[in-house]
C-alpha cells in the first residue's frame, strides 16, 4: 500500500493494513478477529474500498459472521460515510442482534452522522427486542441527542441509567451531557453537573464547557473555566487556544492577542489540521499549507481559481479568531485557502471524475471558513463531499450540510 505524507491522522492503521495485506498472500488464513481488526483500520482511514473488499473476502470465504465481525463492519461503514448501507447491513442481519455490540455500533454510527431520531429509534427498538443497554451505548445515545440538540431527551436518558438499568454514569457519559447542555445553551447547567461530578472533572471535561462559552461568548464563565483548566493541567495546549478564540469571537482582540503570545512563549504548539483522502487505494495526507505533495503546484493553481469561483457564487471567507496576528485581508484569504481539509478536496476534485463523491477524514474539528466554503464547494462543482472530523461527519450537497450548521 501506498500513501504520502503519512503524518499525524493515521497512527498505525496504515501499518496495520499493509500487515493484513502481506497475510493475505503469505500468511496464514485470516480469521473473525483478525478481519475486524483491519475493519476498524479500514474505519479510521475512511478506506472504504478496502472495507468493502474485505465484506466480499468474508462472504466468499464463508467466514462466519458474530457479533463482534457485524459491529466492526457496521463500524467500518459508517465512518466510511455510507451510514445508509451501514443500515441495511444491520437489519439484514437479524440472527446476529441478540448481543449489544451491533446496535452499540448503529446507534453510534447515527449519532456521528448526526441522525438522532433514527438513533433513539433504534435504542427503543432495542429495548422492544429486550437487549440489554451497557455502557457504550448511552455514550452513543447521549452523543447522538448532543448533536441532534434533544436537550430533554438527554436528560431523560442520563437518568435513566442507574434508575432504570442500574448502569452508574461514568466520566464519558458526563462529559456528554456537559457537550449537550453547554452548546444548547444551557451553561449554567452544563457548570453545576460538572461540580455535581462524583469523580474530579478533567481538562476534557472542562474543556467542553469552554468550548461552549466560546460558542455562546460567554467571557466572564469562560475566563473561569480557563483558570481552571490551567491549575489542572498548564500544558493544556487547547485551553489557551479556546480562551484566545473565546476573546475573538467577542472582539477582544487585545486580550486574544495576549494570550497568544503565552502561547508562544512557552514554546508549544498547537496540533496542527490534518487531512487525509484516500484514491485507488493510495492515502494522500495534507497538513495545512502543506507544499510536500507531488501535485502542489497543480493543486495550489486550483485553489486559486477555487476561491475565485466560490467568491463568484456568493463565499464570504470567515476570517474568525485563528488569523489574529495577520493584518493584511489578502494574507488571510491565502491562509484560509491552505487549510489541510481545503488542500484535500482539491486534490479530490483534480483526480475523480466529475459526480465522484469526495470523502475527507480530519484529525480536528472544521473551522467555521471551511465548513461555510465546502458547502458552497458542493453547489459549485455538483459534488457531495463527506468530511469526518475529530467529533463528527458532515454530508455537503448542493451547497446545504447534514449538520444543519450546527456542530
Amino acid at each position: 500500500m501506498e500513501y504520502y505524507n503519512c503524518r499525524l491522522c493515521s497512527g498505525c492503521f496504515m501499518e496495520a493494513l499493509d500487515l493484513f495485506h502481506e497475510m493475505l498472500q503469505t500468511g496464514p488464513t485470516p480469521n473473525e478477529f483478525t478481519l475486524a481488526s483491519a475493519l476498524a483500520a479500514c474505519a479510521n482511514l475512511v478506506a472504504l474500498d478496502q472495507g468493502r473488499w474485505i465484506h466480499v473476502y468474508i462472504d466468499k470465504s464463508e467466514i462466519k459472521m458474530n457479533e463482534r465481525l457485524l459491529a466492526s463492519l457496521l463500524d467500518m461503514y459508517a465512518k466510511c460515510g455510507e451510514i445508509d448501507f451501514a443500515a441495511k447491513v444491520f437489519h439484514d442481519e437479524y440472527g446476529l442482534k441478540l448481543k449489544v455490540w451491533p446496535w452499540n455500533a448503529m446507534i453510534g454510527g447515527y449519532a456521528m452522522h448526526g441522525k438522532s431520531k433514527e438513533a433513539i429509534d433504534l435504542f427503543e427498538q432495542m429495548k422492544v427486542e429486550k437487549v440489554s443497554p451497557n455502557k457504550v451505548t448511552f455514550v452513543a445515545l447521549l452523543n447522538a441527542c448532543s448533536h441532534g440538540k434533544l436537550v430533554e431527551e438527554g436528560r431523560g436518558y442520563f437518568k435513566s441509567m442507574a434508575s432504570s438499568y442500574g448502569i452508574e454514569p461514568e466520566i464519558e457519559h458526563y462529559g456528554c451531557m456537559v457537550d449537550l447542555l453547554g452548546r444548547s445553551g444551557f451553561l449554567k447547567e452544563a457548570e453545576e453537573t460538572v461540580f455535581n461530578m462524583p469523580m474530579a472533572p478533567d481538562a476534557i471535561i472542562w474543556g467542553a464547557l469552554l468550548g461552549a462559552c466560546k460558542i455562546h461568548k460567554d467571557i466572564e464563565r469562560g475566563q473561569r473555566i480557563g483558570k481552571i483548566i490551567n491549575e489542572l493541567d498548564s500544558d493544556h495546549i487547547g485551553c489557551h487556544v479556546l480562551l484566545a478564540n473565546l476573546y475573538s469571537a467577542t472582539g477582544q482582540w487585545d486580550e486574544a492577542k495576549a494570550v497568544r503570545q503565552k502561547i508562544e512563549v512557552s514554546g508549544r504548539k498547537k496540533t496542527p489540521g490534518c487531512s487525509s483522502i484516500e484514491l485507488n487505494g493510495v492515502f494522500h495526507q495534507f497538513l495545512v499549507g502543506d507544499r510536500s505533495h507531488p501535485q502542489t503546484k497543480q493543486l495550489y493553481l486550483f485553489l486559486d481559481e477555487m476561491t475565485t469561483k466560490l467568491k463568484n457564487a456568493g463565499y464570504v471567507p470567515e476570517f474568525g479568531e485563528v488569523l489574529l496576528d495577520i493584518d493584511d485581508e489578502e494574507d488571510k484569504e491565502t491562509a484560509l485557502s491552505k487549510h489541510s481539509e481545503k488542500l484535500a478536496i482539491a486534490f479530490g476534485l483534480i483526480n475523480t471524475p466529475p459526480g465522484t463523491a469526495i470523502r475527507i477524514v480530519k484529525n480536528l474539528r472544521v473551522c467555521a471558513d471551511c465548513h461555510e466554503a465546502t458547502k458552497f464547494i458542493s453547489k459549485v462543482y455538483k459534488r457531495e463531499i463527506i468530511v469526518r472530523d475529530r467529533i463528527r461527519y458532515h454530508h455537503f450537497k448542493d451547497g446545504f450540510c447534514s449538520c444543519k450548521d450546527y456542530w
